[in-house]
């Protein structure tokens, strides 16, 4: 029997407010334990949530670059659940009346593009964390996390395969970076996600018993565990035994999937209206200012860089991969011009050092790169130099024509000069030459490096070879 793959996530997205959705504690990472709370946060008898203005716009702006409807009048419920790490015994979000709902993304795998529901974007409050002690097998709360705003996007069932579930929440990592809500970081839980995944009879309308998965903090740990569990679901079914509905945990160490609690429903939440809070009315001049103040997002940039600088697909996606690795490719072309060169460049040699989502802490200035490689074009270096120009370069910055006149790396490209050792070397390689004028072009890389060696690597190569046909022929 044929399954087909059905799949929805559920992003967690933590907003870039200095304070919390409710009060003025810090959003800080990495404070000490407890450090960063106040009686809202804790649930003090007696006190009253305000809302963080903040985070209702950057809600309008996500709902604006994913294209949903806004819900002009939206308002907080109460989900009701008991844990440790949630003070007041319920969290504060919403249910039936969101900001932002059926929105949806465009996302490309195998060269096929294919449009993902939103169903729903709404603000909530994130609750605290527990920390386990497996040694004194005890476990213990910090709240410091209890208040931080968070924006949960929910997805429709629409993504058939682990490798699409990726690709959107790859996109959606990148359109909240784009907008700058959101640091995007999943090793700190800044931008974590849920995946619910069923399978079902290939052709069958009716949705299969599903499971959700949680604890995957890498975009690789998504695929594994969704190919994990698509395996054991399929493996379970091919038996003929049944999927029970439950919550999963993803074990990294284990390459598993392994059961955690039973899965909720909606009514076991109890939702109702928040009584402290009102509804939250957006009004048409806050849409407005928020929809001028959104930048140039994902897919209209890559557009825009194929057709200005007529780059390929493949580089123009790499490049828009973060908000500031684009803005780095610009700023640099802005002063060599030489747009091909310059991605290849980025791809090959400034990404395998600085990650794309990590341009901020680059050492290498763009205005210096694009130095680089105009010097590069003009003849001043070779390409092998410029890397290890480069490599001084990501070492503490710094400008490249002063690297190359102190460490004297000046390319030679003195024709007089350079036609003097190449008959040196021609004369010196008779049986060589004889073999090249004999028709074996490829002993011309011989000479090539015989010249190169004697240079220490300085030689202009485009002008070597030219000098080494010559006298060979």
């Amino acid at each position: 029997m044929e399954f087909e793959t059905v799949i929805g996530l559920e992003v967690h997205a933590q907003l870039k407010t200095n304070s919390k959705i409710f009060c003025s504690c810090s959003t800080e990472f990495g404070a000490p334990p407890n450090t960063h709370t106040c009686p809202v946060c804790l649930g003090m008898p007696g006190s009253l949530p305000v809302l963080n203005r903040r985070v209702v716009k950057f809600a309008v702006r996500l709902g604006l670059a994913t294209n949903a409807t806004l819900n002009r009048d939206n308002r907080f419920a109460r989900k009701n659940y008991f844990y440790p790490d949630l003070p007041k015994g319920y969290q504060i979000s919403q249910f039936e009346l969101p900001i932002c709902e059926h929105g949806a993304l465009d996302i490309e795998v195998a060269g096929t593009v294919k449009r993902i529901g939103i169903t729903r974007i709404h603000m909530e409050e994130d609750a605290g964390k527990l920390v386990h002690d497996e040694l004194e097998q005890v476990s213990y709360v910090d709240l410091n996390r209890a208040g931080t705003p968070l924006l949960e996007i929910v997805s429709e069932p629409d993504m058939r395969s682990p490798e699409e579930a990726v690709a959107y929440l790859k996109k959606l990592h990148a359109i909240v970076r784009y907008l700058d809500i959101c640091d995007g970081n999943m090793q700190e839980g800044s931008f974590r996600c849920d995946a619910n995944i069923s399978l079902r009879p290939l052709g069958q309308q009716a949705f299969g018993t599903r499971t959700e998965l949680k604890n995957m903090n890498s975009f690789r740990n998504v695929q594994l565990a969704l190919e994990f569990e698509e395996r054991r679901q399929r493996d379970l079914l091919l038996d003929g035994g049944t999927v029970v509905q439950d919550t999963r945990l993803w074990n990294p160490d284990t390459n598993r999937t392994e059961t955690m609690r039973g899965k909720e429903e909606a009514h076991d939440y109890r939702y109702f209206p928040d009584p402290d809070l009102v509804p939250v009315q957006l009004s048409e001049e806050l849409i407005a200012q928020m929809q001028g103040s959104l930048p140039e997002l994902p897919d209209a940039r890559k557009n825009r860089l194929m057709r200005d600088y007529d780059l390929g697909d493949y580089d123009a996606d790499l490049l828009c991969a973060s908000r500031e690795l684009a803005d780095f490719f610009e700023s640099a072309n802005a002063l060599c011009q030489q747009p091909k060169r310059l991605a290849n460049f980025i791809g090959t040699e400034l990404l395998r050092e600085v990650a794309a989502d990590e341009m901020a802490a680059c050492p290498v200035r763009p205005e210096d790169l694009g130095k680089l490689m105009r010097m590069v074009e003009s003849g001043a270096i070779s390409g092998k130099i410029a890397k290890g120009v480069f490599a001084d370069m990501l070492q503490g910055g710094g400008d490249p024509e002063v690297i190359v006149r102190q460490k004297g790396l000046s390319q030679m490209s003195d024709e007089g000069e350079l036609a003097a050792m190449v008959q040196e070397i021609v004369a010196a390689n008779p049986e060589q030459a004889q073999q090249f004028r004999e028709g074996k072009d490829k002993v011309l890389g011989f000479f090539v490096g015989q010249l190169m060696k004697k240079t220490r690597g300085k030689a202009n190569p485009q002008l070597a070879n030219e000098l080494l046909r010559k006298a060979l022929k």
